[in-house]
């Protein structure tokens, strides 16, 4: 049943056919995002070479430098969602990402171009606190598991894309050291692939404008001198105040997909390379073929996890999308532990195609929880909420604990494969057992929204 029957007040949701419209613009724009944040994953070799860094201080730039002021500003802006222009402020933030990720390919040492991943990160920070707090407003409850999971495919598209693209870009550059660009100078074909995912977000970023800001829902209401219903900002301390109130399943839920994702920011991060090290395959070649894996395995999984969670939740299991997010940990820590330690590449390709699966099939219900236990006037700060601890926790510590467990347990660069096996596994494990004690605390916080709604209904 949809909130307009429900709730006969209430104004009627935008078309259907728009309302997609809108996802598949989100999802466009998210794509481009994971381009330019994971297109690191496939450079480290080159990266490594001309800057002199080693695996601890590539595993920064791509994870620690970029996730810091990814949650720094991640909160302040997921306030903005809440209160401002969402779609403005998209837009402005994909100008900056891609600027930054064009910055990249003229970076000339470690300093610059972790500079140039804290702006990344900046930018990106914009995206999908507001995107959530979008879709939320364009969809009826029955239906936003789904729309959440399609918008989450940017980041197997964008991820892949960017190990696909890559690996045809070093194919093609392959004959070639460098080239002498106008202004930029020497360039090698490194720097090109920054150039060429960053410089066209510039444009892009106009396709923005043709989504119509949306009536916000469910938003808190007072009437004025007049009589008529004014929305009015919800005060910061009355938002800490229902964090605080569901604290266990907060902990519960940011924690638990935050492990989850130590494993696949830092083996996404790292497969190529271990593929590279431990079955001397050219990054060319294992670019595209991950990044076909990724790409596909990765869409099919997150949209059948936000499909299974609606179905779900339709028969009557309120902690759906919670109950998902709790299974698929279990059922990938065992292939995490072993696509690393087979002999056979072709084996260790194959296994990716499940795991990819499964450590996707999370994505879309982690955020359509969060929306789902929180009040309208908080969502795009629940949202940034989980967002700063998922992309802190995982993007921040997954790549570099690969990193660190080679370089300082293990200290040779060919004992990657263990590494891998060791963190992803563990992390899988960890994150299972967590969110499965977040069920019943979930249904408590379903409980409590109602009442909270019930008591700042307008009078």
């Amino acid at each position: 049943m949809s909130e307009n029957k429900s709730n006969p007040t209430e104004p009627p949701y935008p078309p259907a056919s728009y309302a997609w419209y809108v996802v598949g613009v989100l999802t466009f724009v998210y794509i481009f995002s994971f381009i330019d944040r994971t297109i690191l994953n496939l450079l480290v070799g080159p990266i490594r070479r001309d800057l002199d860094i080693n695996d601890t201080q590539m595993s920064v730039l791509m994870g620690s430098a970029f996730a810091l002021a990814y949650t720094f500003f991640g909160i302040p802006l997921g306030r903005m969602a809440d209160t401002k222009n969402r779609r403005g402020l998209i837009a402005v933030g994909f100008v900056v990402w891609s600027l930054f990720t064009a910055g990249c390919g003229v970076a000339k040492n470690f300093w610059q171009m972790l500079l140039m991943r804290v702006g990344v990160g900046l930018g990106e920070a914009s995206l999908s606190p507001a995107a959530y707090s979008l879709i939320y407003d364009y969809f009826p409850p029955h239906r936003r598991a789904t729309a959440l999971s399609v918008y989450g495919t940017g980041i197997y598209l964008g991820g892949g894309l960017a190990l696909l693209l890559g690996g045809v870009v070093i194919k093609l550059a392959s004959g070639q050291e460098s080239w002498a660009l106008p202004i930029i100078g020497e360039t090698r074909p490194w720097q090109i692939i920054f150039l060429l995912v960053g410089l066209p977000g510039i444009v892009f970023s106009l396709l923005l404008f043709t989504v119509r800001e949306p009536i916000r829902r469910g938003m808190r209401q007072v009437r004025d001198a007049a009589g008529a219903l004014q929305q009015v900002e919800t005060p910061l301390r009355e938002v800490i105040a229902y964090i605080k109130a569901n604290k266990v399943t907060f902990l519960c839920h940011n924690l638990g997909i935050s492990l989850f994702a130590v494993s696949t920011y830092g083996s996404k991060a790292w497969i190529p390379t271990f593929f590279v090290r431990t079955h001397h395959w050219t990054s060319a070649d294992i670019g595209i073929q991950f990044g076909i894996i990724l790409a596909v395995c990765g869409t099919i999984g997150i949209i059948s996890g936000g499909r299974l969670a609606d179905y779900l939740a339709s028969r009557g299991h309120r902690e759906a999308n919670l109950r998902i997010m709790s299974l698929a940990p279990i059922c990938a820590a065992p292939i995490s532990l072993a696509f690393p330690l087979v002999e056979s590449p072709t084996l260790a390709l194959a296994l990716l195609v499940p795991l990819m699966f499964l450590m996707s099939a999370p994505y879309g219900c982690a955020p359509a929880a969060i929306t789902q236990i929180m009040p309208a006037p908080m969502r795009g700060q629940a949202g940034a909420l989980y967002l700063f601890v998922n992309v802190l926790v995982g993007l921040g510590c997954g790549p570099t604990a690969i990193a660190v467990v080679t370089d300082y347990f293990f200290h040779d660069d060919a004992m990657l494969r263990y590494s891998l096996a060791i963190v992803t596994a563990t992390a899988q494990v960890a994150s299972a057992i967590i969110l499965w004690f977040g069920l019943k605390p979930f249904v408590r916080s379903l409980d409590r929204l109602k009442e909270w709604n019930t008591a700042h209904a307008p009078e």
